[in-house]
């Protein structure tokens, strides 16, 4: 039974035409996903979760990404509409392109540019001692940055990702970041500073404000980032990390950096490439993670520091010997602890854990 043809099929159809206009090159027939995918074939599998499998395909001459639902639930659709309102609006190198979609088969389909790195996720937790190098991680995160300060400022309606997450960052063959997953993700009007919604995020790296207000804005967003930064610097998954004492990552990273002992939550990489720059993000992430939104930067003014930082990384002096920066280590000296204080670590720690200790979607 093609899902068309069933009664939230025609639905799906009419809403998905009264947010986006797309035109009929977005459009694509069921048999050439079939053909590009080999029906679906599992060995095309690429990726996927709880939500949908992802198939590698050939269309057009071109590689591309095919997105199949698993099962067809009220929200499931919901995020459908949404993810293709959303993404056949925006044109920016640092967001995955949407190229199409199918409504012919009994689950939706969204047909997406091929990324061929995988998740930032996969690359930087990968098994062993070497992961991404700390260059590349500092210029993925202004790559990320750059995207969110063009959804929440100069996208023609602002957008608040919501879910921003290392799983949800591709990353191309030059490791260029690309932000996905937009099935989340919610318009913000204009004269707006923020939309009361349901519950979505994903444990580790949800807004505490978001989720006791149930108030989303672009801040939102700004402690999702957050918490990548302090995934980049600590090579610790904010989603399953806990501390011998039950900390969770984000709190455990605030109290170190009070006290002046981050070195002991530093991924040694970090240490060992730095020049100097760790210290400055160290503190970019914890003015993003600020429990009040209200103290945090905008994405803008997060894309600004980074930078700047990147041209200070561009510009380190380099040890001959090693082809790294000799001065301005990361150590406990120079880590700046400007505007975090060990009683507002405590008080965050406190309300951070109770959020964990919640359960909630995605």
């Amino acid at each position: 039974m093609f899902f068309q043809a069933e009664s939230h099929g025609l639905l799906l159809q009419q809403l998905i035409s009264q947010k986006a206009d797309f035109g009929e090159r977005m459009i694509i027939p069921l048999w050439d996903l079939e053909k590009a995918t080999n029906n679906f074939d599992r060995t095309r599998q690429v990726g996927g979760g709880g939500h949908g499998i992802v198939y590698k395909g050939i269309l057009d001459l071109q590689v591309v990404a095919v997105k199949k639902s698993k099962i067809v639930v009220q929200r499931e659709i919901d995020d459908f509409i949404n993810e293709v309102a959303i993404l056949s609006q925006i044109n920016h190198r640092n967001v995955v392109k949407l190229i199409g979609r199918c409504l012919e088969a009994d689950v939706p389909l969204l047909v997406y540019e091929f990324i061929s790195n995988g998740t930032l996720d996969q690359s930087l937790h990968r098994e062993g001692l070497v992961s991404l190098p700390w260059d590349d991680r500092v210029r993925i995160a202004l790559e990320v940055a750059v995207a969110l300060s063009y959804l929440h400022s100069a996208a023609s309606v602002p957008i608040c990702h919501r879910d921003i997450k290392s799983s949800n960052i591709l990353l191309d063959e030059n490791l260029t970041a690309k932000v996905s997953d937009f099935g989340a993700s919610r318009y913000i009007p204009i004269d707006q500073t923020g939309v009361t919604t349901d519950m979505q995020g994903t444990i580790g790296y949800l807004d505490p404000m978001y989720y006791y207000s149930g108030r989303l804005t672009d801040m939102s967003d700004v402690f999702s980032f957050g918490v990548l930064l302090i995934e980049f610097l600590t090579r610790k998954k904010p989603c399953v990390y806990r501390s011998d004492n039950g900390i969770g990552l984000v709190s455990l990273f605030v109290t170190l950096l009070a006290e002046g002992n981050l070195s002991e939550i530093i991924d040694p990489q970090v240490i060992e490439e730095d020049h100097g720059e760790a210290q400055e993000v160290a503190a970019l992430a914890a003015r993003c993670t600020k429990l009040k939104g209200e103290e945090r930067p905008t994405m803008r003014e997060v894309e600004m520091t980074l930078q700047n930082l990147r041209a200070i990384q561009r510009h380190a002096p380099c040890d001959t010997a090693s082809g790294r920066g000799n001065e301005n280590q990361t150590s406990d000296r120079n880590i700046s602890t400007e505007g975090v204080t060990t009683e507002g670590s405590r008080q965050y720690s406190l309300e951070q854990e109770n959020l964990l200790s919640a359960s909630y979607p995605r």
